[in-house]
């Protein structure tokens, strides 16, 4: 019996363990996962939380429910991963593997932020990545009357990429509809020189913040909070005062890849961004958050790559040359407030597209312009991952490698 370990059970990990369950012959592979959390969360909603647009019941269950029966699943903390002696070390035992899955997402980490993690933290300094943080801004935002919100993120890579600006999309439509928007100054605060992560997108949705009054700052490298002040610093000595922080600090990889000496300096694991297979061993695999591969930290990137990932496992098994075909598909809803969402799609090499999604001429999801139903589209996905993608349950409409029908290239005249 050859063993085929799954490291974390979040989005990717229990994924995998559902594509692979009835895929490995069960006479010759167990399939085991090992987190130490019990509790799943569906960490999409934790941008509606704070809003009281989701209730707390509505981003978390059991995940043990989501692991397949066959699958041995142990809850324990990884101490560390032995590459070497192909090795998993858990707080009292050690579990050999042939084949292992880097399953272990990303982290924040205030700390790597000077005054970041302070005795303000979730009292006028806020995360919202973490089911913790979005509760504790949910509890202070429905008491928060004026003042100067400012919404900020540390630098990338961040998981979904566009949340801290949807945040603040959310946030302009929450104060509206409290009477209050014009005694709260909304302030977008951005390493970048553009609000968006993506430039066709900067280039076409500008518009949204000034529409918004949402005041813009860019090319902000931050070095520290002043939370006895209020203001946040960066390097060339540039302020921007708030009375209440929402931030996205420095994200990271799970601690267990630096223990375990296979990261990068931010703890991600090098990754074929074609395979999915570790650049430095080629029994391990790895998908999700933890890779550092260019493609966005998100959900549909984790389904995308999970079916390339059950391929190429099997090939692997067999000996047979690995497919390297992930092209570093990705596409997301962006909340713009007042039940409105865009919609874009793209890959490793193409910028975010204009046309129809997910039927080329019928849609109903319009690329790169706001509607309501691309903000039905966004709910549904609750839904969808719930009941449809954690256990493991294609969508065949949608292709795991971006399709062009439909679709058209910014400032080209080409539809394919």
């Amino acid at each position: 019996m050859r063993d085929l370990v799954i490291l974390g059970a979040g989005t990717s990990g229990t994924m995998m363990a559902n594509h692979l369950i009835d895929k490995l012959p069960s006479n010759d592979w167990k399939i085991h996962v090992i987190d130490q959390n019990k509790t799943h969360y569906y960490q999409p909603g934790f941008l509606f939380l704070p809003f009281d647009i989701y209730t707390e019941e509505q981003v978390k269950k059991d995940g043990t429910k989501f692991i397949p029966e066959k699958v041995n699943y142990i809850q324990q903390r990884i101490e560390k991963i032995d590459s070497k002696n192909n090795l998993v070390q858990l707080e009292d035992t050690s579990l050999a593997y042939d084949i292992l899955i880097i399953a272990t997402g990303s982290i924040i980490d205030p700390r790597e932020t000077e005054g970041m993690l302070s005795r303000e933290w979730h009292k006028s300094i806020f995360d919202f990545y973490t089911f913790e943080g979005a509760l504790a801004l949910r509890n202070k935002l429905r008491n928060f009357k004026e003042g100067r919100l400012v919404v900020h993120f540390t630098e990338m890579p961040i998981k979904c990429p566009v949340a801290p600006l949807e945040f603040a999309f959310l946030a302009d439509s929450f104060f509206e509809k409290k009477g209050i928007r014009d005694k709260v100054k909304i302030t977008f605060v951005t390493p970048l020189s553009g609000a968006f992560t993506k430039e066709v997108c900067s280039k076409s949705l500008g518009y949204l913040l000034d529409e918004k009054k949402i005041h813009l700052v860019t090319d902000f490298a931050i070095e520290k909070v002043d939370y006895e002040n209020n203001k946040i610093i960066d390097y060339i000595d540039q302020e921007v005062p708030y009375d209440l922080l929402v931030t996205v600090p420095t994200n990271m990889g799970d601690e267990v890849i630096e223990r375990s000496g296979l990261g990068d300096e931010l703890n991600f694991v090098p990754t074929h961004p074609n395979t999915l297979q570790s650049i430095e061993n080629e029994n391990i695999f790895v998908i999700g958050d933890a890779t550092d591969l260019k493609a966005s930290k998100a959900g549909s990137v984790a389904h995308f790559q999970s079916e390339t990932l059950t391929d190429n496992i099997l090939l692997y098994i067999q000996n047979k040359p690995l497919k390297k075909e992930y092209d570093g598909h990705a596409n997301c809803f962006i909340e713009t407030g007042k039940n409105k969402a865009l919609l874009i799609d793209f890959n490793y090499d193409l910028e975010p597209v204009t046309g129809k999604f997910p039927f080329a001429k019928v849609g109903p999801l319009k690329l790169l312009k706001e509607s309501i139903i691309n903000h039905w589209g966004k709910l549904a996905s609750r839904w969808i991952y719930w009941n449809l993608l954690l256990k493991g349950i294609s969508l065949p409409f949608i292709s795991r490698n971006m399709s062009m029908k439909g679709k058209n290239l910014i400032n080209q005249n080409l539809e394919q």
